[in-house]
């Protein structure tokens, strides 16, 4: 079944057309933005015929936000603009995003196309549990999920128990939360004696807004028996419903239609063939208040090669593997943080939550991988806590190559909350 059959199943000679005909409208709309005004001078809009002639044109960074923050990405008179979500600014200048009516109708249907796909239907009881306000995953989840004809519950994050409490209240048969914060939830269900599974009616958990294991996924589905649907989203480009999973689960649809997709090397910025992970480049092809043109994500992904099962002809991206970002650089070797949580979460023994911290004590840097261990591991003797820590040491080398200090701690040890997950601090001196 689909939301928008011939969206949703156009032929890719259709698709280049109207991709094509979209990013000459983009590039127009863009001309109008100060930032994109001198960059663009020397294009003709007019002269674009194929999405590959996207090639020709500039790439847009989260350093060129925040360079023209507030209004240099601006396109429309203020006075169209109704809605902008903004970065909280913390790590520098913060970056704005802006919505014109229009604007938000489409990113609002594109949602429900999402949710349609992963099996969202008019009658479900869906529970926001994200964050709502200048954080895009909540009002873009909740107009999306209105518009397909659900019941939404705007429940926002934290307090646990109150979460499970509506839950359980309202018959909630779909909920969408952060990963960390999933895992988190079913540590507290069981605190309360209650088993998801059995106690409530939950059926499909939307999943997204930080990267995450297999491994992770497959745990949320056993603690919850739902089917955890992997979804892509970054507020540059709206927020969540860029790409989703449709219900065959193998790999995340991205909406051609709307954005104009190129997966690249991070240095040399060459093309990567399907099967090949690069980074994602994403270019708006709808959006008339803000047009982006050649976002550099930082997104690491590879597109899979052949068709889906489900009828669906845009491509799929792999699972987000990390960010270009995201990676350290630890006695000469380059290591993502979801290498390490793919090992420590293939341990029984292993909880949800971990930190890896980085230091130069002594002169020479050091990693240590801070993980909690299972309610059933308080049982081990001191022996097997020291054994388990070491095949979890030589684990986590034969995958990243270093051997980190492995500590194991008790449940509920380390920093946990609604939000995203902490998952490296590194205190090495710059």
């Amino acid at each position: 079944m689909f939301w928008q059959k011939d969206l949703e199943t156009i032929s890719k000679n259709d698709l280049a057309a109207l991709q094509a005909q979209r990013l000459a409208q983009t590039v127009a709309w863009a001309k109008a933005a100060p930032f994109y005004k001198d960059r663009l001078s020397g294009v003709d809009a007019e002269a674009i015929k194929s999405p590959e002639d996207v090639r020709r044109l500039p790439f847009t960074t989260k350093d060129d936000l925040r360079g023209a923050f507030p209004f240099g990405h601006l396109a429309v008179p203020k006075s169209q603009a109704v809605r902008l979500h903004a970065s909280s600014g913390t790590t520098g200048t913060p970056t704005a995003v802006y919505h014109t009516k229009r604007d938000l109708q489409n990113w609002a249907n594109l949602v429900a196309r999402s949710l349609f796909m992963a099996g969202v239907r008019p009658g479900d009881v869906f529970q926001n549990v994200v964050g709502y306000g200048l954080f895009t995953g909540g009002l873009g989840m909740h107009y999306g999920a209105e518009r397909l004809g659900a019941l939404v519950i705007p429940a926002g994050t934290g307090n646990s128990r109150r979460q499970i409490a509506l839950m359980r209240q309202f018959g909630v048969s779909v909920a969408h939360l952060i990963p960390s914060y999933a895992l988190k939830l079913a540590a507290t269900f069981k605190e309360l004696g209650l088993d998801p599974k059995r106690d409530t009616k939950l059926k499909i958990m939307i999943i997204g807004a930080e990267p995450h294991t297999e491994e992770a996924r497959q745990r949320i589905q056993r603690a919850y028996g739902v089917r955890a649907v992997n979804s892509y989203g970054l507020s540059e480009m709206n927020g969540p419903g860029v790409a989703f999973e449709c219900a065959e689960q193998n790999g995340m649809h991205l909406w051609e239609d709307c954005f104009l997709l190129e997966v690249l090397d991070p240095e040399s910025l060459e093309p990567k063939a399907p099967g090949e992970v690069g980074e994602i480049v994403l270019t708006t092809l709808t959006r008339r208040a803000m047009p982006l043109i050649r976002y550099r994500t930082r997104d690491l992904a590879s597109v899979l090669p052949g068709a889906c099962p489900c009828g669906r002809s845009h491509q799929r991206l792999s699972r987000i593997s990390g960010r270009s970002d995201d990676m350290f650089i630890i006695k000469g070797v380059n290591v993502y943080p979801m290498q390490v949580e793919a090992v420590l979460m293939g341990f029984k023994e292993c909880g949800d939550n971990y930190l890896i911290e980085l230091d130069a004590a002594g002169g020479a840097d050091q990693m240590t991988v801070r993980i909690e261990t299972t309610e059933n591991a308080r049982t081990m003797s001191s022996d097997e806590f020291e054994r388990l820590a070491g095949k979890l040491a030589r684990a986590l080398r034969d995958e990243i190559l270093v051997t980190p200090r492995v500590e194991l701690v008790a449940p509920g040890s380390l920093p946990a909350g609604p939000g995203k997950a902490e998952r490296v601090r590194d205190q090495r001196p710059r």
